[in-house]
């Protein structure tokens, strides 16, 4: 794979040229390869048809988790969230010791403490990490999914960006079936406050427990703004929010 270089931007296949675009740049690589049905019968290419089909399992649930988590990934995610969740779940799908090879699955893996600890943490924004920006304890409710934060002052305590006054957070309860696709999400209420140094306790509440026989998530979204003669605008176009994993169960 060769990086393209020059004013002349190209797009599609040239003899055995193959020109792509990607968030790196303009790329070429050469056309050719093994033919797909060289791969999906050729017994010398068992190893590769089982990598594909765990790939394939990987990356339906990283496009699980994503869809879960619903809209509020939309103030917070980066470019390449896609790719580092799948490498995640890759990495918890090989947890799974019970399924044969080209068969493991995500769900199974995430059945061990270790498959869940994987998830936990994880940032949504790899722009704006959740240890780098709160520096306040909470406690979490895992029945109600119930956040609490206690002697709270957010100008000590949060890291904002210059020009933000205003914060603001939600909560979600994601109770996801990896296995089944079937998820049940919870959302608390929006809680705003100003960058201030009031000492507050903030409790995000979602509206009810989701309910499922999946995994149960917990996620934290923070969002930054600029008040301009009352109204809130969102800094940077959200490149400074962030949307974290604080448990799975």
């Amino acid at each position: 794979m060769a990086k393209l270089e020059g004013i002349i931007k190209i797009q599609g296949t040239l003899e055995n040229l193959t020109f792509y675009k990607t968030a790196d740049g303009q790329l070429v690589r050469t056309k050719g390869g093994v033919s797909k049905n060289r791969i999906k019968n050729d017994p010398a290419f068992k190893r590769t048809r089982e990598n594909g089909m765990e790939f394939a399992e990987s990356a339906h649930a990283g496009k699980l988790m994503r869809t879960a988590v619903g809209t509020m990934l939309f103030h917070a995610k980066d470019r390449r969230l896609s790719s580092r969740m799948l490498g995640i779940m890759a990495q918890i799908k090989n947890l799974d010791t019970t399924s044969i090879r080209g068969e493991r699955k995500v769900s199974e893996g995430l059945g061990t403490a270790e498959g869940r600890l994987l998830l936990k943490g994880f940032d949504f924004n790899v722009h704006a990490a959740f240890g780098s920006v709160l520096y306040v304890p909470l406690s979490l409710d895992t029945p109600s999914g119930k956040v609490t934060f206690t002697d709270f002052i957010p100008a000590e305590q949060i890291m904002f960006p210059e020009g933000a006054t205003h914060f603001s957070m939600r909560s979600a309860f994601v109770n996801l079936d990896f296995e089944t696709g079937v998820y049940e999400t919870t959302i608390s209420p929006l809680e705003n406050r100003a960058l201030d140094n009031s000492l507050t306790t903030l409790t995000l509440t979602p509206s009810a427990p989701a309910t499922g026989s999946g995994t149960a998530i917990y996620v934290l979204l923070i969002e930054f703004f600029q008040e301009v003669n009352g109204v809130q605008y969102t800094l940077n176009n959200g490149n400074y929010n962030v949307l974290n994993v604080l448990d799975v169960v």
